[in-house]
């Protein structure tokens, strides 16, 4: 008999769904937003098509907002576990489209979308992004039959650069 799946969506799911990342490459800064935008000319999808973008934090275990030094040793951690993978990444921040909420990430290559949730379960995430040439979905940690696709992704650069990468993280 299969299992039954008991998946709880989390409070701040609907948070999650509208959320944009910024992540900044060596020569530039992109900000990635679900959906299109009718009419706007983006940039193209950074990296050759059988390459995945995953963004993972560690702050704010399961939506529950927790101390800046806590967050900050948390993804001290992630970033550990990253390098010790070989994995590539680049600095990352995730947040509400008006900027009033950020929280540090990093946007990583070389994982596939299981050991994307396992990265962000281990550090008690709702959800990581999966960014593709084709999609930017958003993954359930707890249960991929929960993963929702948002098809439609528009990417555009941050001129200038987004100061969400200096600014202090979500408490």
């Amino acid at each position: 008999m299969p299992a039954v799946s008991h998946f709880t969506e989390p409070t701040q799911w609907p948070n999650y769904l509208r959320a944009v990342v910024d992540i900044a490459f060596p020569t530039h800064s992109i900000r990635v937003t679900p959906g299109p935008l009718d009419g706007v000319a983006g940039l193209p999808y950074p990296l050759d098509s059988a390459h995945t973008i995953h963004i993972v934090t560690a702050f704010n275990p399961h939506g529950r907002p927790t101390t800046a030094r806590t967050n900050l040793r948390a993804q001290h951690e992630l970033l550990h576990d990253i390098g010790l993978h070989g994995l590539q990444w680049w600095p990352a921040v995730g947040g509400d489209p008006v900027g009033t909420y950020a929280e540090i990430s990093a946007a990583v290559v070389g994982m596939d979308d299981a050991q994307a949730r396992a990265l962000g379960r281990r550090f008690g995430q709702d959800a990581v992004f999966a960014w593709s040439p084709a999609s930017w979905r958003l993954l359930a940690c707890a249960d991929a039959a929960h993963d929702t696709v948002l098809a439609d992704w528009h990417a555009a650069l941050l001129t200038p650069p987004s100061r969400r990468f200096s600014q202090s993280p979500a408490a």
